[in-house]
């Protein structure tokens, strides 16, 4: 009863904490059903065929989402015999997968893609709405959403290039469909084959043959075990909203314990006097700390309670916004489930406990009289454990800077950050050492007037009240400069090295497509980048591009070595790391399978620098071309002529722009990340800076009628609020921008070195001007009309 009481008189003081302990928990509620609805479920075109034999899968640990090393023609063709001969085995499907995109009004049809053989509809199934099924070379059947019927003739976009097919049928489900003989000649290699069972069929009996079919060169999926058949694509977006969901609900949560734990220790230091007093009257420090876990608790249920809710609404909301955003497939939608509620729940009820847990500790040692003996000047700022803790996270924040320059690269923008959360932790601590200094510069302009004397002196006064009303505006600042700043430079850095890496001053790139033609690589003379895949022993897997030596020699301003030995169809030149993989030298050969599942013994005819190749593996076109008919052209680096106009799918850039725009689409998912993450750390930061300054503002009431009555109008102490939150604001901006530009610079002068060229430090300064305008227009509102309001209720008399 006492901490419910308490709540009631102390209301206005505990308004921040309950609003942190909500959001964090519609956060976590909302971002965890989005999560647990984000599994990956049975691809639709699979959902017919109740048992898969899909091929080997390979290693994922460099989060590169590479395909399964495919089944060669001739070996496919051997498995669906056996699949055939098994019992209960109706029929065994065969499923290839490549690129066909369809033309209209001279236009790619957006977001369809993939081509497929016909016979594959029967693993769906998919239904034929109208005419027939294509049998013949220069048939096709298409989704019926692309808007065309039977007897039209269309142009499709393949990796040969621009092709016209009769439309003979349409279907019920996504994508082009050729005639099975036309599809195994454009995309040789098999990855999955579905079977279609007889009614009444032992499909125990069926996998087990299956699997002696196989003999260890592929395996068999059942039921929810499809699910691995979901497309890499889908499966790249999948993950990439993981880590958006998980980055948003791990960062609320622990802005929420800041907030919540801040929120409380500092109401135990403006109430060292009540707790005091109920010291005073008998209150054991048992109960002093009950008092406040209650207050906690209560706090806790009935922010969760209506965070829970508010959660389960904004969960399908933000689950839309996720397809939108290409964070998440398009098939993606949320189910409410009872879990991820009740465990946000109890998270945010743990969080108001455990928030509170240190401050009713610290209140607990109070003892009857301290707190009543206590001047209101402070004397000792500066704690021999401040001091310590702040010296040691400001030396470690500068040692990770070090690090950052000549640490590992991998572990550059790791160390940046630690090195940014460090420093503004020993900023924070150390900023009653900092604060006077600041101040007196900072008024020294205005030291001449009552005015600013007043300004000066209440913030030198009050130096921890001025340090504690400041580090949330640290924490704001720095963190909007950090992660802009992080986001910009790096993506300025790259597209520096990405335009001295070129000596052309034109880029062909894909526009509307996944990648260009070997029609529209036969118009743009110039270094054309085909990359594919190829696949080693023991799952591993190595990404090479086809190139021709002549013309990327010419365009490479990175090429150290010599490749003009790369002319016959079984040679390659590897990179000193791949070479190190493969345990290969110049002279030796290396058996590897392509993307047709053929096995080729390749010749190494050269070593290069890993910076030198765009891949580990480098190849002649032809041969990518040879193996891959399916392949696609990444870019083409002009050395001719530039061409007149784009071929169809493709846009001419200049140098500059390409490089700005080589990675757009990855750019783009980073900076909705990004977006996301500031959005929730700058919310709960302004949180805090209103709910700090609120209640110092409401304890310095008695500050107030003092300078009333020394003669003071409410004008005149209105305006001092505001100079002394103007004061607060700049000194919270100027620290945080010195921590954040010195962890930036740390990640610079590291992204430097790693990239062979000069990085700018770039901030993109709307962010942290909207960072420092919200926080001054907060902290005006949060300190000038509460003293408004107090001083008209609070007479003289």
């Amino acid at each position: 009863m006492l901490s419910v009481a308490s709540l009631k008189s102390h209301w206005t003081t505990f308004v921040g904490t309950f609003v942190a302990v909500f959001l964090g928990v519609a956060i976590l509620s909302m971002t965890a059903s989005v999560l647990l609805s984000a599994q990956p479920a049975v691809p639709d075109r699979y959902r017919g065929s109740p048992v898969v034999a899909q091929s080997s899968p390979v290693d994922q640990q460099d989060s590169a989402f590479t395909d399964t090393k495919p089944w060669s023609a001739a070996k496919a063709a051997d498995l669906v015999r056996s699949f055939e001969a098994l019992p209960g085995v109706a029929r065994a499907i065969p499923d290839r997968t490549f690129y066909a995109q369809p033309v209209l009004g001279g236009v790619p049809v957006v977001g369809v893609e993939q081509g497929h053989p016909w016979s594959s509809v029967d693993l769906a199934p998919y239904r034929l709405v109208s005419g027939s099924a294509p049998t013949a070379a220069g048939e096709i059947a298409v989704s019926r959403t692309v808007g065309v019927g039977p007897g039209t003739t269309l142009t499709v976009l393949t990796a040969a290039g621009a092709a016209r097919y009769l439309v003979v049928g349409t279907v019920d489900g996504p994508g082009v469909y050729l005639s099975d003989g036309e599809a195994g000649r454009v995309s040789p290699g098999v990855r999955v084959i579905g079977l279609r069972l007889d009614p009444g069929a032992d499909e125990d009996a069926v996998q087990a043959g299956m699997r002696a079919a196989l003999g260890g060169d592929g395996q068999v999926l059942a039921g929810a075990a499809r699910v691995a058949l979901e497309p890499m694509a889908d499966q790249r977006v999948r993950w990439i909203g993981d880590q958006v969901l998980t980055g948003l609900g791990s960062l609320g949560g622990f802005v929420s314990i800041f907030v919540v734990a801040s929120t409380f220790a500092f109401v135990v230091v403006q109430r060292r006097r009540e707790l005091g007093l109920l010291r005073a009257l008998g209150a054991t420090p048992r109960q002093i700390r009950r008092m406040l876990l209650g207050e906690a608790v209560v706090i806790g249920v009935v922010g969760g309670a209506l965070g829970v809710g508010l959660g389960a609404i904004m969960a399908p909301v933000l689950g839309d916004l996720l397809v939108s955003a290409g964070l998440e497939p398009p098939t993606f939608t949320v189910e409410t489930r009872f879990l991820p509620l009740a465990s946000a729940f109890v998270v945010g009820l743990l969080v108001a406990v455990a928030g509170v847990w240190a401050a009713g500790r610290r209140a607990a040692r109070i003892r009857p009289l301290e707190a009543l003996r206590e001047a209101a000047v402070e004397t000792k700022p500066m704690t021999r454990a401040r001091w310590w803790t702040g010296g040691v996270c400001t030396g470690l924040g500068l040692l990770l800077v070090v690090f950052s320059v000549v640490g590992d690269p991998d572990d550059m923008m790791t160390n940046s950050l630690y090195a940014a959360m460090a420093l503004i932790v020993g900023g924070t601590l150390l900023a009653p050492v900092v604060i006077p200094p600041l101040v007196r510069v900072l008024t020294y302009p205005l030291a001449g007037g009552a005015l600013g004397l007043v300004v000066r002196e209440s913030a030198l006064t009050s130096v921890r009240r001025t340090a504690s009303t400041a580090a949330p505006v640290l924490l704001t600042v720095g963190l909007a400069v950090l992660v802009a700043g992080m986001v910009e430079t790096s993506t300025g850095g790259y597209a520096v090295a990405r335009e001295l890496a070129t000596r052309a001053e034109v880029v062909v790139l894909p526009n509307g497509t996944p990648g260009l033609s070997a029609e529209a690589v036969a118009a743009t003379p110039g270094a054309a980048l085909l990359p594919t895949e190829l696949y080693g022993d023991n799952s591993t897997h190595y990404p090479a591009t086809g190139v021709d030596p002549v013309e990327f020699a010419k365009t490479n301003t990175r090429l150290t070595a010599s490749i003009a030995g790369l002319s016959d169809p079984d040679t390659a030149v590897l990179t000193e790391s791949a070479a190190h993989r493969l345990g290969v030298r110049p002279g030796d050969t290396t058996g590897l399978t392509f993307e047709d599942g053929q096995r080729v013994n390749l010749r190494v005819v050269a070593l290069l620098p890993d910076a030198s190749s765009p891949t580990p593996i480098l190849l002649p076109r032809q041969t990518v071309r040879e193996h891959a008919p399916s392949a696609l052209t990444s870019a083409v680096h002009v050395s001719g002529p530039v061409p007149a106009s784009a071929p169809l799918g493709a846009q001419v850039l200049d140098r500059a722009t390409y490089a700005a725009n080589a990675d757009a689409e990855e750019d783009r998912l980073v900076r909705i990340f990004v977006a996301l993450l500031l959005i929730v750390a700058l919310g709960y930061a302004a949180l805090s800076i209103a709910n700090t300054l609120l209640m110092s503002t409401a304890g310095r009431i008695t500050d107030f009628t003092t300078l009333r009555r020394a003669g003071a109008t409410r004008r005149q102490v209105t305006l001092a609020v505001a100079g002394e939150s103007i004061l607060v604001v700049t000194i919270g901006a100027a620290l945080g921008f010195a921590i954040a530009l010195t962890a930036l610079y740390g990640m610079t002068t590291g992204l430097s070195h790693t990239l062979g060229a000069p990085v700018p430090l770039s901030v993109p300064w709307p962010v942290p001007l909207a960072a420092i305008t919200t926080s001054l227009a907060l902290a005006l509102t949060a300190t000038t009309l509460p003293t408004h309001l107090s001083l008209r209720e609070h007479s003289l008399t």
